[in-house]
């Protein structure tokens, strides 16, 4: 409200003086990446460490190497023509490869520090060492870290190194730069008890009041708190301008089919459109967006588009002599054979946080197989813990942590019936978010339906009774196996950490479990069984988030549908090969692009029901494929409503829902 009203009284006495002054539009060129998750070495389409081979073959994406030439090449290219360019990280460099493992930070530091960030905010990641290693990590940086709801006290070893804002000067203007870390910190990571994670939005608006205060009227949110909530709540914040985010590893684009939103996603903020992005994960892409400020600080276009950090460009070759030094230590472990896969072990995490996964079988499996000798009858093995898939063939230890990358030990303890059931609960609460407690299980059998309330999703739970199953006894006492992180509570399984008796949280390491388990098992053939139903109605609707109020484009044009939930799959270039999930699992809030961004997709020959007054057909309709086509799409303009994908899957028995080729013909279900 106050930029507006600032505005009109420019306007106003611009009028009365009758002068000939300009008041010059500044442009601010934001390159960011999020979720680096320890990926010094480039990925294939799995988000596995990348091979020699697929390197061969031009198969590999991202790595510290190849980001660094990225971001070199399109930040030299910006500043060439004389345009002003800034470099920022949503957080989450920790965890997900070795490199992490075994230099805790130091590796990550040394990458990023030779990308020449301009400012990062810390991810929940960051804490998972506590702040011991997250205080190192810092000492080490060498450019602003921004995170204005880490609170700490005066006992916590990071001192004041993380800041609430840092205020840069660009080409002669100021850009406030102000962070936030997700709420949700304490339970999915471990910040200690001498640091405090509080309100982002409370944090936020008073970091930013206080770069207003300076004289600053450019305020870029730099977060860690997730997509749906970037744009539901953070995008809102007074003065707010744009917001480039990290934590739901979000693709964003006009372009890749099946992208969650388009880049930027545009938020009304009281009357002014805020910019949203967010760049995926795990170096695969290298956000960048313009955006074009007025005098006031008003940001009157922002434009984009994530590049893709694929073989096009050449990994730099002294950071790749430096990861190979790094890596030289830990090669031998990496390299171990500990068996084989009869085909692609699938730990993606649109699977895995909400359906039954074959790498979650496989973790619950071997945590079960490690302790069956104790009376331990249930494994739980939380979604958010696998981190990456494992590809047919030779399957090394290296691969396994980088799934297990956590050091996580194996926790046994005893728990009743019911508290088994509101474990389920838990595991089921957060589904349409596509949080990390989803719960893979052995031993056990459960339904759930999410269009129950939660604390009521879960139903036919059975626990197996010799060669069967039979339904749980909420007042017998059951042996459990999970990690150590999830007994004490977790991803929100804090029944576990209040009601188990007889617990011990010192078993073996996972990743040296899972190991063994491959290795008696060899080879592996991924599977599964049907051990987790999904009750869902076909015509379920995610429940919307505090809607973000969608702003109206300049002047009407093609646009691609807005975004309500999550597509269909995990995009990717080349597409991935896993299959998608069964139903979407992030919802967002409405927001659509302007017009002059939306992707150029051609309209399903379909008419939404909304548009059209003409009776529906009585039966299934047939359609073509088009450029820009996705089953979301389709669905969104045959139905009104994107989430009906499945519906479409179904009909046309599709196994790769992900990928549909222009020319396709598809049988379209009765509306």
């Amino acid at each position: 409200m106050m930029k507006r009203l600032r505005t009109g009284l420019l306007t106003v006495s611009v009028l009365a003086l009758s002068s000939g002054a300009a008041f010059a539009d500044f442009e601010l060129n934001i390159l960011h990446v999020n979720d680096f998750h320890s990926r010094l070495e480039s990925i294939n389409k799995t988000d596995s460490t990348c091979s020699a081979e697929d390197e061969g073959k031009n198969a590999c994406f991202g790595g510290a190497a190849r980001l660094l030439t990225a971001i070199n090449q399109t930040r030299d290219e910006l500043k060439a023509q004389n345009k002003n360019v800034i470099l920022l990280n949503g957080g989450d460099n920790f965890q997900g490869s070795l490199f992490y493992t075994t230099y805790k930070g130091a590796a990550e530091a040394e990458a990023l520090n030779a990308m020449k960030f301009d400012a990062m905010t810390v991810g929940n990641h960051e804490f998972d060492d506590s702040d011991d290693v997250l205080a190192t990590f810092l000492d080490k940086i060498q450019f602003p870290v921004v995170t204005a709801n880490v609170v700490p006290t005066a006992a916590a070893k990071i001192g004041d190194r993380i800041k609430p804002f840092v205020i840069l000067d660009v080409g002669g203007e100021k850009v406030g730069i102000v962070g936030a870390v997700t709420n949700e910190t304490p339970e999915v990571a471990s910040p200690g008890p001498n640091i405090t994670i509080a309100d982002d939005v409370a944090k936020i608006t008073e970091a930013v009041q206080a770069v207003k205060a300076q004289g600053v009227n450019k305020i870029i949110a730099l977060t860690h708190v997730g997509y749906p909530r970037d744009l539901s709540a953070i995008a809102k914040i007074p003065d707010v301008d744009v917001v480039v985010g990290g934590h739901t590893h979000t693709l964003l684009s006009n372009k890749v089919e099946g992208a969650e939103g388009p880049y930027p996603t545009w938020v009304d903020n009281n009357g002014t459109r805020v910019p949203v992005v967010q760049a995926f994960q795990y170096s695969r892409y290298l956000g960048d967006l313009k955006v074009v400020f007025d005098d006031n600080g008003v940001v009157k276009e922002a434009t984009g588009e994530p590049i893709l950090v694929d073989s096009s460009f050449k990994p730099d070759e002294a950071m790749t002599a430096r990861i190979n030094e790094l890596k030289a230590p830990i090669e031998e472990l990496k390299k171990k054979v500990v068996g084989s896969a009869e085909d692609l072990i699938d730990g993606d995490r649109k699977n895995c946080r909400a359906k039954e996964c074959s790498m979650g079988n496989l973790l619950a499996d071997a945590q079960l197989d490690r302790v069956k000798d104790q009376g331990i009858t249930i494994s739980f093995q939380n979604g958010g813990g696998l981190r990456a898939s494992i590809d047919a063939g030779e399957v090394t230890m290296g691969e396994v942590l980088t799934v297990l990358p956590f050091q996580n030990t194996i926790a046994t303890f005893q728990l009743k019936g019911s508290d088994v059931v509101a474990a389920l609960e838990n595991g089921v609460s957060q589904i349409d978010d596509g949080a990390g407690r989803f719960a893979q299980v052995a031993g056990l059998k459960y339904s759930f339906d999410r269009s129950k309330p939660v604390g009521s999703r879960v139903s036919d739970v059975q626990v197996k009774d010799g060669d069967n199953f039979v339904p749980i006894d909420p007042n017998k006492t059951y042996g459990v196996v999970t990690n150590n992180y999830v007994r004490g509570g977790g991803d929100g399984f804090k029944v576990f950490a209040t009601n188990a008796q007889n617990a011990y949280d010192f078993g073996p390491n996972l990743e040296n479990a899972v190991a063994d388990y491959l290795t008696a098992h060899n080879p592996y053939k991924p599977y599964t069984d049907g051990r987790i139903t999904d009750l869902t109605p076909a015509d379920y609707t995610p429940p919307a988030k505090e809607a973000a109020a969608a702003s109206t484009p300049a002047a009407p044009a093609p646009a691609a549908p807005a975004t309500t939930a999550q597509a269909p799959s995990t995009p990717a270039t080349p597409a991935p090969a896993t299959p998608a999930p069964a139903a979407p699992t992030t919802p967002a809030p409405e927001a659509q692009a302007p017009a002059a961004q939306a992707p150029a997709a051609e309209a399903p020959a379909v008419a939404a029901p909304a548009q059209s007054t003409e009776a529906a057909p009585s039966g299934p309709t047939k359609y073509t494929v088009v450029k820009g086509d996705s089953l979301w799409k389709i669905a969104e303009a045959t139905y009104g409503d994107g989430a009906r994908w499945t519906d479409i899957a179904k009909a046309n028995t599709l196994r790769r829902p992900n990928h549909i080729e222009i020319g396709d013909e598809l049988e379209l279900p009765a509306k």
